[in-house]
């Protein structure tokens, strides 16, 4: 069993999300699930959130209808079909989300870094250079475009 599936809840660190599997069958890791490290600083968590059932709605769609659409050819069990229909939806969506989450998760960590530390060199930095250049990043997330949700 994959680690990022089976382990016990956690703190996780940015590069596990990248490493890890957040796919496995029919089961898929997603929403504050899967970027449960961002910061409420962000202000990401109900974009993400609607990011992520666009997203999956679109990759389970496609697979779906082109399976509804192939159905009078080569039929097998409906079970075993729609099964692998739907684990080649989550991977898919899982491949798509990685990086977006991976991001929003990532600068969660850097910036709650930056503003927890305590040390007189990072508050000093933190404060006069560091505070425009975060505020910056942060507006930059809310930028991302998920793509569209096309109905047939």
């Amino acid at each position: 069993m994959d680690a990022f599936l089976s382990s016990p809840l956690r703190y996780r660190h940015p590069w596990e999300l990248l490493w890890g599997n957040i796919s496995k069958g029919n089961v898929c890791v997603t929403g504050d699930a899967l970027i449960h490290p961002m910061t409420p600083d962000l202000g990401q968590g109900r974009r993400v959130a609607l990011e992520d059932g666009v997203v999956l709605a679109r990759c389970l769609g496609e697979v779906l209808l082109k399976s509804k659409s192939h159905k009078g050819k080569a039929k097998s069990e409906g079970g075993d079909e729609e099964y692998k229909n739907i684990e080649k939806g989550l991977k898919k969506y899982a491949s798509e989300r990685r990086w977006r989450s991976n991001d929003i998760v990532a600068t969660g960590y850097v910036v709650g870094f930056i503003q927890g530390s305590d040390g007189k060199i990072i508050s000093f930095l933190r404060d006069k250079f560091l505070a425009p250049i975060m505020a910056g990043l942060l507006l930059k997330k809310a930028k991302y475009d998920c793509g569209k949700l096309n109905i047939p």
